[in-house]
């Protein structure tokens, strides 16, 4: 049985943060609870599957394989997102494959169950709609960035996207709770692992950022906004 929580505990930009009470009561009703350990894949590229998963707790990675064989970081998942949309909606094989950063717990949601309800739904299938297009602004965005600013200015807008999406404030700073390797922030800001060392080294000892086990926490989000050269948040 599912337990729903309320809309404020919900990332406000996942699926489920955007949805209206009774639009998200029918998407959590669909398909069946589904457990996955740290590690555990689930979802892999170019499988012909064609369920989704609705993220009920925890994080996951997409990563996918080029051309020399080596995988490659494409985003973070959290509570409140969906993965293997894309399969679900097209048919098509899976284009990447869904990793678990720590325990995740999920709905798997069969594609005739989320077709009825999309039609039945149009909230949901709008939705569903700006999120695919959300992420890929998102994915423009980093090609953007890697072409106009340095390593570190992109790192900085990496991390402020991250916090925006997943990040939970305390009162001293905000946490982002996927603890992401050099390598994986590596490959999202199209930079060599040796500069994201650097870069970070020196937003530690800039008393911007802070990382340990599992997490990354960001001390003061407005200077690293102005850094990431963004605009001020409002009041």
């Amino acid at each position: 049985m599912v337990v729903l929580i309320g809309r404020d505990e919900w990332p406000a930009r996942s699926l489920l943060g955007v949805l209206s009470p009774p639009a998200r009561r029918d998407l959590l009703g669909l398909g069946t609870e589904v457990r996955f350990d740290v590690g555990a894949v689930l979802l892999r590229e170019g499988m012909n599957d064609r369920h989704l998963l609705l993220l009920l707790s925890g994080f996951a990675k997409v990563t996918a394989t080029v051309e020399n064989g080596e995988t490659s970081l494409l985003a973070v998942r959290a509570a409140g997102d969906t993965v293997g949309e894309m399969a679900a909606m097209d048919g098509a094989p899976r284009s990447a494959t869904v990793t678990a950063s720590g325990p995740v717990t999920a709905r798997s949601v069969q594609a005739g169950a989320l077709r009825e309800l999309l039609l039945r739904r149009p909230e949901v299938s709008m939705a569903l709609t700006g999120m695919v297009a959300n992420r890929l602004r998102w994915a423009n965005q980093r090609r953007l960035d890697f072409r106009g600013y340095p390593a570190k200015v992109r790192l900085a807008r990496l991390l402020v996207e991250l916090a925006a999406t997943y990040g939970s404030p305390r009162a001293d700073g905000v946490v982002i709770g996927c603890r992401l390797t050099q390598p994986e922030l590596a490959t999202l800001i199209g930079a060599a692992v040796t500069t994201i060392q650097k870069v970070l080294h020196e937003l530690r000892s800039e008393g911007l950022l802070e990382t340990g086990y599992r997490s990354t926490a960001i001390r003061d989000l407005p200077r690293l906004r102005r850094l990431a050269d963004l605009p001020d948040e409002g009041p």
